[in-house]
């Protein structure tokens, strides 16, 4: 379990701990993996490190989860046992229609894995909320508390599809069950897409607070306004490029997700109901 002590990686080992598969964890920072408190000793691994020394770590895998960055994939690849197959997180960002170097690094990722011939899936999971330590929705709730109106841009009228960390944690599991031949990619996402202002209403009712009007404003007034937001104490930092990508779709089929993995993700009203109705 590549990625043991971050928010899908500690996810994941509780939900194997829990229906009783053993794993072993493969993490950059041992003092962090003991403080989740999770059973398990951890084996000290940094993807950048020598191969020889990747190859160390994974020598005896048979299976290999990897919930660490994609652009890690072809360390990984290279380094595993022949027979090992893999079950890698990507991300859907590599769809954007403006590329950065993360989004350039999942596409590298899934390139090695499917060019390499082995056994796995890399998941593409779109934008993740739920987990412990998540800041995606803990963000937009603030903006929430604190603004008496939201700017969006385009008034908030492009589609997102959230999934909740439950759902891609039941996802990575499902995939290692399965016997997969040769690579594979497929985007996990949430049951439904809404429009950003209907998560927006979605978020505050399952919050408890008042619904806040969307104010329509252009998108590069909010690129040029978050520059000196992000200085102001108590406002979440909202970055230019995550304002950019506020005005494109990000909606997707998960009709292949179902047909491979056997589940139907929750809507982001069921997993923000879940999410948020427990935290309060």
């Amino acid at each position: 379990m590549i990625g043991a002590s971050g928010r899908s990686g500690r996810a994941l080992c509780a939900a194997l701990l829990e229906a009783g598969v053993p794993y072993v964890p493969l993490v950059r920072d041992v003092a962090r993996w003991r403080a989740t408190g999770l059973p398990g000793v951890a084996r000290r691994l940094n993807l950048t490190d020598p191969p020889s020394a990747v190859a160390s770590a994974l020598q005896d895998a048979r299976r290999i989860v990897s919930t660490a960055h994609a652009r890690h994939v072809g360390a990984i690849v290279a380094a595993a046992p022949p027979a090992a197959s893999l079950v890698c997180l990507g991300s859907t960002r590599m769809f954007t229609r403006w590329p950065d170097a993360h989004g350039m690094g999942v596409a590298q990722g899934q390139q090695a894995l499917l060019s390499s011939g082995r056994d796995g899936v890399m998941l593409h999971p779109t934008m993740i909320y739920g987990a412990q330590g998540e800041n995606n929705i803990r963000r937009l709730l603030g903006l929430i508390r604190r603004l008496p109106v939201l700017p969006l841009p385009s008034g908030g009228r492009a589609l997102v599809q959230p999934i909740f960390q439950d759902d891609v944690t039941r996802a990575i599991m499902a995939a290692l069950g399965r016997e997969w031949q040769g690579g594979h990619a497929l985007v996990i996402a949430g049951g439904q897409a809404v429009a950003y202002h209907e998560l927006v209403a979605l978020v505050a009712r399952h919050a408890g607070l008042r619904r806040r009007p969307v104010l329509d404003v252009p998108a590069s007034v909010l690129m040029g306004l978050c520059r000196v937001t992000s200085r102001l104490p108590g406002l979440p930092r909202v970055t230019p490029a995550e304002i950019r990508r506020l005005t494109e779709d990000k909606a997707f089929d998960i009709n292949p997700m179902r047909a491979a993995l056997g589940f139907t993700p929750r809507t982001p009203d069921e997993g923000l109901r879940q999410f948020l109705g427990a935290s309060q």
